[in-house]
C-alpha cells in the first residue's frame, strides 16, 4: 500500500567475509524464500529444497569447525543469519536453528573418530537434523524423561516416545536423550540415531496454530538398536550435554524472534505510511507513531541483548544467564510487536491478505519452545539468588 521500501537492518559485522555471507543470505531470501512463504505456510508445505540449497551454500553449519564442513563463523554472525532467515519465513529460520542444535552434541562431545565420520554429512552434506529431548509427560521437567536405552552387547536398544519434535518424521538424523541408568539427571545418555533406523516411526504431525510448514511430531522408538559407537559422550553425561545445547539453542530462538518482529514492524511501517485517513497518512497520527517507535525500540533492545550473549559465548565466557534473558526478552518482544502490527493494520491485519496475522501466530510458539519463558525466569533467578530451597 506504501511506496516506502522496507529498510534493511544495518548490521555491525566483524569481517568482510561475514558481510558477504549476509549479502548471500539476503539474496537467497529474496529469490527462494520470501516469494513463496505465505502460500507454502498456508498449504503446510515444508521447503526441503530450501534446506538443500542452504546446505550447498554452506549455511547449515556456520558456527562449526571448517575441518568437518562447518563455516567457522562466530555466534555473533550465525545468529544474524538466523534473524534474516526467520524474518522471511520462520519455518526456515527455526529449522536452521534446530538443525544446529541437533549437531551440537556430536560437535562438542563426540570423539574425533565420530566427528570425522558423521559431521561432514551433517554440516554440509544435505542432511537435516532434529533434537529429541521432550516427551509427552516430560517437558519443562526434562530430567524426568522415561525413554529407555538398555545396553545389549555392543549395542543400545532404545524404547519410548519423544514429543514436540521439530522435523519429526523427515529428519535424516536425531540427537536423542534417553535414560540409561538411575532416575534423575545423572542417568541420561545421548545418542545419534539415523532417521531410517528400524523400529523408529513418526506419528502424524501436530495440527498447529502457526508454523504449519514445519512438521512437529511424536517419535516412537520400538526397540531401536543403536551401536555404542553412536553414543555421544560418557554414559550419564546426556543431561549436561542437553543443557549445554539449550543454552546455545536459546540464542537461536532469540534471533528468530527478532527476525519475526522486524518483519512485522516493516509491514506496519509500510502500511501506516501508505494508508490515508482524514486526508493524510495514518503514520502522521501521534498515537500510531508512538506505537511504531515502541515496536522499533523493543526490536533494537532485543537484538543488542542476543548479540551481547553471543559475544560472551564467542569469547569462551559463561553466557547461560544472558542466553535465558535474551530468549525471554526477545520472544516476549516478538509477541508484543506482532500484536501491535495487527492493530496498526486494523481490520486488514486480521485477514490473510497481509502477513502480520501469520507473524503473530508464529511469534507465540517462540515463547514456548526450548524452555518456556517461565523456565527462563527460573534460570535467571537461580543465577541471581541461588537454587530454590526445598
Amino acid at each position: 500500500m506504501s511506496d516506502r521500501a522496507p529498510q534493511l537492518v544495518e548490521r555491525r559485522l566483524p569481517t568482510e567475509e561475514s558481510r558477504q555471507l549476509v549479502a548471500l543470505v539476503r539474496d537467497i531470501v529474496q529469490r527462494e524464500i520470501a516469494p513463496r512463504a505465505a502460500e507454502e505456510e498456508d498449504a503446510g508445505r515444508f521447503p526441503r529444497e530450501v534446506f538443500t540449497l542452504l546446505s550447498e551454500s554452506g549455511l547449515l553449519g556456520l558456527p562449526y569447525d571448517s575441518a568437518y564442513g562447518g563455516g567457522d563463523q562466530p555466534y555473533e554472525v550465525y545468529l544474524q543469519v538466523l534473524e534474516e532467515l526467520a524474518a522471511a519465513r520462520l519455518t526456515v529460520g527455526l529449522g536452521v536453528s534446530v538443525h544446529s542444535l541437533a549437531c551440537h552434541a556430536l560437535a562438542g562431545y563426540g570423539t574425533k573418530d565420530q566427528q570425522a565420520e558423521h559431521l561432514p554429512a551433517m554440516l554440509g552434506g544435505g542432511l537435516l537434523g532434529a533434537y529429541c529431548l521432550s516427551e509427552p509427560a516430560s517437558g519443562s521437567d526434562a530430567a524426568s524423561l522415561r525413554t529407555k536405552a538398555v545396553r545389549d552387547g555392543d549395542d543400545w536398544v532404545i524404547t519410548g516416545t519423544k514429543a514436540w519434535i521439530t522435523h519429526g518424521g523427515i529428519a535424516d538424523f536425531y540427537t536423542v536423550l534417553a535414560r540409561s541408568g538411575v532416575e534423575g539427571a545423572r542417568g541420561i545418555t545421548a545418542f545419534l540415531v539415523p532417521g531410517d533406523a528400524e523400529g523408529l516411526n513418526a506419528a502424524l504431525p501436530e495440527k498447529k496454530m502457526g508454523m504449519k510448514g514445519s512438521p512437529t511430531a511424536q517419535l516412537h522408538f520400538d526397540g531401536v538398536r543403536v551401536p555404542d559407537a553412536r553414543r555421544i559422550g560418557e554414559e550419564g553425561q546426556g543431561f549436561a550435554i542437553a543443557l549445554s545445547a539449550l543454552d546455545s539453542g536459546r540464542l537461536g530462538i532469540a534471533a528468530c524472534a527478532i527476525g519475526v518482529a522486524q518483519a512485522a514492524l516493516n509491514e506496519a511501517v509500510g502500511y501506516a505510511t501508505g494508508r490515508q485517513q482524514f486526508g493524510r497518512p495514518i503514520a502522521d497520527f501521534q498515537g500510531l507513531r508512538f506505537m511504531l517507535a515502541d515496536m522499533a525500540t523493543q526490536i533494537e533492545a532485543g537484538r543488542a541483548l542476543y548479540l551481547e550473549a553471543a559475544r560472551l559465548r564467542d569469547a569462551g565466557r559463561p553466557f547461560s544467564r544472558q542466553a535465558a534473558m535474551a530468549k525471554l526478552f526477545c520472544t516476549d518482544a516478538a509477541m508484543r510487536v506482532t500484536v501491535d502490527a495487527v492493530q496498526v493494520l486494523g481490520g486488514y491485519g486480521y485477514t490473510l491478505d497481509f502477513p502480520v496475522e501469520r507473524l503473530m501466530r508464529e511469534a507465540k510458539v517462540l515463547q514456548i519452545v526450548e524452555g518456556t519463558n517461565q523456565i527462563q525466569r527460573m534460570v535467571i533467578a537461580r543465577h541471581l539468588a541461588g537454587p530454590e530451597t526445598r
